[in-house]
This record gives structure tokens, sequence and C-alpha cells, in this order.
């Protein structure tokens, strides 16, 4: 029995370049890569649909690290000023 192979995206992309540029043929391209020439297929249509996606601007797009990273920030920025805050509280509880 056979497992499924996982491609990446960024495997996929250069194939379905390798399509478009016109200087093999699918099935010559799809023997090089080991993948089947009906996948290759699959792919050079879902790029032709969804290809103009990749041009649109939207806040939506950020990729999940990126969010990720941005959140991990604002959760430690968060911690210090709380430090911060407990330390000036302290502080100005003596004086009174």
């Amino acid at each position: 029995m056979s497992q499924r192979k996982r491609h990446t995206p960024e495997f996929k992309l250069k194939a379905v370049i390798e399509v478009l540029k016109g200087e093999k043929t699918a099935s010559q391209i799809a023997g090089e890569l080991q993948v089947h020439p009906m996948m290759l297929s699959q792919w050079k249509s879902h790029f032709l649909e969804n290809g103009a996606d990749i041009f649109k601007k939207s806040s939506k797009r950020k990729s999940s690290s990126h969010v990720h990273l941005e959140e991990t920030a604002l959760f430690e920025q968060i911690g210090r000023l709380k430090v911060e805050n407990e330390w000036y509280k302290k502080k100005l509880g003596s004086f009174q």
C-alpha cells in the first residue's frame, strides 16, 4: 500500500510554471517530477482559476506566522506594562 505524497505549494507552483512555459510536454514534466500528469493538469487548472487572487490587496492575506509573531510581541508588551504598573503602584504606595 502506497502513501499519498504531499507536495508543497512551492513545488506545485514550480511545476505549473514549467508546464506553462511550454518547453516540454506535461507528460515529460510529470515524469521528471514523479507526479501523475492528471495531477499537473489539476494544479494548472487551479492556478489559472485562482492565480489572480495573488495580486489582490487584502488585510486578511497576512500569513498566519506573521500574525502569530505580532500577537506574541503584543503579549510580551502587555506583560512588561503590567510589571511596570505594579512597580509604580508599590512606589506610589510608599509615598502616601
